[in-house]
């Protein structure tokens, strides 16, 4: 092919040979530059020259974008680069690699800032139900799934917006003692942003307050073992010095558990309850030594009245199985079977007694007995049995408490008739106390108060 000097007539004048696909023209000024057309008249630079006794052909661009001056201009480059051993198109492949690669990191960078905008916007009310969703749904120790339902509720109630008509009495419910947090972003949930909840909420419902808290600084500990929360919170938030000045003083545990003197006067206000589930419930809580909301829990299949055994979930291990005595045995014979709930309520959404305590207020009110928690009827538990010198390791077993000396731990397992004959000696005795006369027999219970 001649080699003519590229000039805008002689570009514009060249043309695909009759016949050919394409043909090239190559410039007689600059070596290597040459002008393909095709017989679609398209028309574009390109350069070709040797290379380690190979020939290589690249390119340039369209007619229409580059000038005759910058299409010599990249050649004259091109060839100097290729008379130094460089071969233009790894280079070009190169430079389209860092080119994409600047493009991808721009976009990561870009997703990664909205992705943090977004992060640092979550409110605690907008990350709660989710937590609470987990906890749910999450596998237990034991084969139960999630939370219980008592354990739910208290995590729905602390965050409750309240304005609601009261189930019961007049008005309208309050709002949780952690809805005033509830559209703090969890960013600014600082130490000082808890401290000051805490000095407002301590004033009026310390009791309440004191809850909430452990339920904030569980949630958050479970946040920061998540990828989509890790780190939000501040460091130290629940651990700063000013939120433990703040923090609701413990209630003392002295006075909080039933005297041997008070048990007769105890019973007959429990039994004269006229809500029989309620009345259940709370003698079977005194006499098993169970966590209030375990033994709300209890459902029937959980009852063995064959082999007489309860088995408990547990917080601690999972679950556990303890005697069940006579007199438990008579009073959860005799409940309704509404549901799967040994301890039901109708009125209840989940069909399960939700809140006990009420009652046995008024219970003791009307046996003149100082206030006593549903909790200080496990303590009693725990105290009255050492009238009836039961072991310490027994009583923890049947309690659920965690073994603590060494001999406990590795493991002192007692079978369940230990456990039993050591149980029912102490309800014996407890209800003796109770001057309630009661007879088991294999016709049924019989029971005199």
């Amino acid at each position: 092919m001649k080699w003519e000097n590229f000039t805008a007539g002689r570009v514009a004048g060249f043309k695909c040979a009759e016949g050919k696909k394409q043909s090239i023209f190559w410039d007689g000024k600059v070596s290597g530059l040459g002008l393909r057309v095709t017989t679609a008249g398209a028309k574009s630079y390109i350069f070709e020259t040797s290379l380690n006794n190979k020939t290589i052909r690249m390119t340039i661009g369209d007619v229409s974008t580059y000038t005759i001056a910058a299409a010599q201009k990249i050649a004259t480059d091109l060839k100097a680069d290729t008379d130094k051993g460089i071969d233009p198109r790894q280079v070009a492949k190169d430079e389209e690699q860092a080119r994409q690669a600047a493009i991808e990191a721009a976009e990561t960078k870009r997703i990664e800032a909205e992705r943090q905008l977004v992060r640092d916007s979550v409110t605690l009310g907008m990350a709660w139900p989710i937590y609470i969703a987990a906890k749910r749904n999450a596998k237990r120790k034991g084969g139960k799934v999630g939370w219980s339902e008592w354990h739910i509720r208290d995590h729905e109630n602390v965050v409750s917006l309240g304005g609601a008509k009261k189930v019961r009495g007049k008005g309208l419910t309050e709002a949780g003692v952690l809805a005033p947090l509830l559209d703090v972003r969890l960013t600014d949930l600082t130490g000082a942003r808890i401290a000051a909840w805490l000095a407002k909420e301590t004033i009026t419902r310390p009791t309440r307050t004191a809850l909430a808290f452990r339920l904030l600084s569980v949630f958050i500990n479970w946040c920061n073992s998540h990828d989509e929360y890790k780190g939000l919170v501040p460091d130290g938030a629940c651990k700063a010095d000013k939120v433990k000045n703040e923090l609701p003083a413990k209630n003392s545990k002295s006075g909080d558990s039933l005297q041997r003197e008070q048990l007769p006067m105890w019973f007959k206000a429990v039994q004269q309850i006229a809500n029989p589930v309620q009345a259940a419930y709370l003698q079977s809580l005194l006499l098993t030594g169970a966590r209030r909301r375990e033994l709300g829990a209890l459902e029937w299949e959980d009852i063995d009245f064959q082999w007489n055994t309860l088995t408990i979930r547990d917080k601690v291990e999972g679950e556990r199985t303890i005697p069940l005595t006579p007199f438990v045995s008579q009073l959860l014979a005799a409940l309704p079977r509404r549901n799967e709930w040994v301890f039901s309520s109708p009125a209840a959404k989940n069909g399960q007694l939700v809140e006990p305590s009420p009652a046995h207020k008024k219970a003791l009110i009307a046996a003149g007995l100082p206030d006593i928690t549903l909790h200080g009827l496990r303590r009693s538990f725990g105290s009255l049995a050492e009238w009836t010198e039961t072991p310490a390791g027994i009583v923890a077993q049947i309690m659920g408490h965690k073994p603590s000396a060494t001999a406990e731990k590795h493991y002192r397992d007692r079978p369940i008739d230990l456990l039993r004959m050591w149980h029912i000696k102490l309800e014996t005795w407890i209800l003796e106390q109770a001057q309630i006369k009661f007879t088991p027999t294999q016709a049924g219970l019989r029971v005199v108060v």
